[in-house]
């Protein structure tokens, strides 16, 4: 039997605000985040201030950004909102394939040697930066270039980033001036991102793939041990796919004592069935 690319796109979630005529607006953004397994994006009215709809996707055995593409090529067929022009557009990848360095010791001329002692570097893969503005720091990484390709030839001119960089920016911008120690995690599907904090100042990133529970807890008090701190003071916040009544929470609970949702200054009212943690750095792009 064979099965087609269609059954294999899976849409988790898809909100239309039916009182905004967004289609008829000049004045709309366009917001994508891209993963290995999934897409999501979400049009917004900056006129209006409204989301006009918010839509994520799940892809089923996507292994490579070649396949991606497929996948990608095939929703943008079924989904024909994905193909309007906007007035502007601004993409997310999310991916492993990152290091942060220190702004005054980069190399523009030799990217690849930040990232071939964590990740496999192939001759004609396309590397570069993300000036994160609010520190001293760079990031470093690979994009998937094939799909930034196709995004050109349908949209024209967009703005990316990694997802990294919008985490670590604006968890800097809001915990600046905080005197406490935090370490931020960040949940989708089967990875998470995390961002340790130490009064205000950027200490770390990574990120991890997990399969089970105890490999999650595994990473995050790895992490708080070579960073010397301790479970019983310092903050974990949580954003993304978790909720208090997962098992990831219940296990999280055992180990560590201070742990709170991240609670946004602002959340769009159109899409309030979603959680207020969700969806970080899609909707932070807007």
């Amino acid at each position: 039997m064979v099965i087609g690319l269609h059954s294999m796109i899976k849409e988790i979630i898809k909100i239309t605000n039916k009182n905004v005529d967004f289609l008829n607006l000049q004045e709309n953004h366009l917001s994508i985040q891209l993963s290995l397994d999934g897409f999501s994006f979400c049009i917004y009215n900056k006129i209006l201030e409204k989301i006009g709809v918010f839509g994520v996707y799940k892809f089923e055995n996507c292994t490579s950004p070649y396949k991606h593409l497929e996948f990608l090529e095939k929703l943008y067929l079924q989904e024909p909102l994905l193909r309007n022009k906007y007035n502007s557009v601004s993409v997310v990848h999310s991916n492993n394939l990152v290091t942060q360095v220190p702004s005054a010791f980069l190399d523009r001329s030799n990217l690849s040697k930040y990232l071939e002692h964590t990740v496999k570097v192939l001759e004609n893969d396309y590397i570069t930066i993300d000036e994160i503005y609010n520190s001293d720091i760079v990031n470093v990484y690979i994009p998937f270039i094939n799909i930034n390709n196709f995004l050109l030839d349908t949209y024209g001119t967009f703005v990316y980033k990694h997802s990294s960089t919008v985490l670590i920016e604006k968890l800097l911008n809001f915990y600046k001036h905080k005197e406490d120690d935090f370490c931020f995690v960040n949940v989708a599907s089967n990875k998470f991102e995390i961002v340790v904090l130490e009064k205000g100042k950027f200490i770390l990133y990574n990120y991890f793939n997990f399969s089970t529970k105890e490999d999650f807890i595994y990473y995050i008090l790895f992490i708080a041990e070579q960073l010397d701190l301790n479970p019983e003071e310092f903050n974990l916040v949580l954003l993304g796919d978790i909720e208090k009544d997962s098992e990831l929470y219940t296990i999280l609970f055992q180990y560590v004592r201070n742990i709170n949702f991240y609670k946004p200054t602002y959340f769009p009212s159109e899409i309030e069935p979603i959680s207020t943690h969700s969806h970080f750095t899609l909707l932070n792009q807007l």
